[in-house]
């Protein structure tokens, strides 16, 4: 369907273009033939040739010629071009001959452009009066304009072959049309000459725009190729993200939620065998069952609201990555060294999020995994952004296999891959982890 409406803009333009041109050599038909013009060619006559189809005019002088008999050539020349090419822009605007014609519609167009220059020029033209372009040469000026944009039109639509068909028909259809006409020898040399420039020329410029054409299909397939590879990546992305919310929201549930109610299962079940056995100690365990009660509830909060982005929304990438990193040392009580540049870089909003999200996972396995007292955040800008998170933690054995539970690194390392960037981690027993994220 694209193709079709872009066959029918191209035939409209190519409509517009005939009936310009129209105008414009009429233009200049109005001036070749004032009394001033004609008298200038009458004092300095141009080297006239033989022209197919019409006897040479008696000699004399051609004002003794009546005015209407003078020009009626001039006048069919234009009508009949003219009613033509307005036939062929109310087909290009007209649904219904295109959808009866379907697709025979193009090349009857093609037809038509091509075929009429040359059947009128071949026919009227010589009888035109005296002037620059009545002979050989103003016949091939006046019809090539047009046939170039039935070349274009041919290259656009068809194949190489065709075009080289289109520059041998058209050529054959001109000199057939001039074999019936009553010529000199001198003349048919003339034609000839013409006919196989021309033909050379078109087939040149014919291979010329069929090979841009050609790219520029090629081009447009390749974009709409790489839209829908886009689409489909998109689409991806976003299940990819969804999925790795849900994990990220079951460890963060795992890690406060579950991790508090197994306390408090455990202190709850104590109390209640010392219950009767011994009652201060149960009540011991019940004021711890209600200790790990409250905390679990504030890790439980404070794990929904880090799930939601609005604080790096509302607040900035600095701002949030401080915000974090400021509440989980003081709620762990560790030592924190924060370096943030100022001005923040301006970073694309999936960047920014990558980089807090990874922070904010990175932050998470320090205060729950790593037992470590300090760590320190690091986010740099030149030409790369660069997250560097350290912690003086007990680390883990590299050349084990990647931890997948409560470290999150898969999901770290995704996020990374996602955003173009890459996540580098270095870690080893009892000498904490350091993450780098390059973007």
């Amino acid at each position: 369907m694209q193709a079709q409406n872009d066959s029918t803009r191209i035939l409209r333009v190519a409509a517009w273009i005939w009936i310009g041109y129209l105008i414009a050599m009429l233009m200049m038909d109005v001036v070749l033939y004032t009394p001033f013009a004609q008298q200038a060619i009458t004092q300095n006559p141009p080297l006239q040739q033989d022209i197919p189809g019409q006897q040479l005019p008696p000699l004399g002088n051609p004002q003794l010629q009546p005015q209407g008999a003078r020009f009626w050539p001039v006048f069919l020349f234009y009508a009949a071009n003219g009613a033509v090419a307005f036939i062929f822009l109310l087909f290009t605007y007209w649904k219904w001959p295109q959808d009866q014609l379907g697709g025979a519609f193009y090349p009857l167009l093609v037809l038509m452009i091509s075929a009429t220059p040359i059947i009128i020029n071949t026919l009227i033209v010589p009888r035109f009066p005296q002037g620059p372009l009545s002979n050989a040469e103003g016949m091939a000026l006046r019809q090539l304009p047009v046939l170039f944009v039935a070349l274009a039109l041919v290259a656009w639509e068809y194949q190489l072959p065709h075009v080289i068909f289109f520059s041998v028909a058209t050529t054959a259809l001109e000199l057939g049309l001039i074999a019936f006409s009553v010529i000199n020898s001198q003349s048919v040399y003339v034609f000839i000459f013409i006919a196989i420039i021309r033909t050379i020329t078109f087939v040149a410029t014919g291979i010329f725009l069929n090979l841009l054409v050609t790219r520029l299909r090629e081009q447009q397939e390749s974009l709409r190729q790489a839209n829908a590879n886009l689409s489909h990546y998109a689409s991806t992305l976003e299940q990819l993200t969804v999925s790795r919310e849900r994990n990220r929201l079951a460890r963060e549930l795992h890690d406060t939620l579950a991790h508090s109610l197994t306390a408090i299962s455990v202190s709850l079940e104590t109390a209640k065998a010392y219950f009767d056995i011994e009652p201060k100690k149960a009540q011991e365990f019940l004021d711890k069952s209600l200790e790990a009660t409250r905390t679990g509830v504030d890790e439980t909060r404070r794990a929904l609201k880090a799930l939601r982005s609005s604080t790096l929304e509302d607040m900035g990438l600095g701002p949030a990555i401080r915000q974090a990193a400021e509440s989980a040392a003081s709620r762990f009580h560790l030592d924190l060294e924060l370096v943030l540049p100022n001005p923040m870089p301006s970073l694309s909003p999936d960047v920014e999020q990558t980089l807090y999200r990874i922070a904010q996972e990175a932050i998470e396995n320090i205060t729950h995994h790593s037992r470590a007292n300090k760590f320190t955040i690091r986010l740099e800008s030149n030409g790369h952004t660069t997250l560097t998170i350290r912690d003086n933690g007990i680390g883990f054995d590299m050349r084990s296999k990647e931890p997948t539970g409560h470290f999150g690194l898969i999901g770290m390392r995704e996020r990374a891959e996602l955003a173009g960037g890459k996540l580098k981690i270095e870690s080893e027993k009892g000498k904490g982890t350091k993450v780098v994220l390059t973007i």
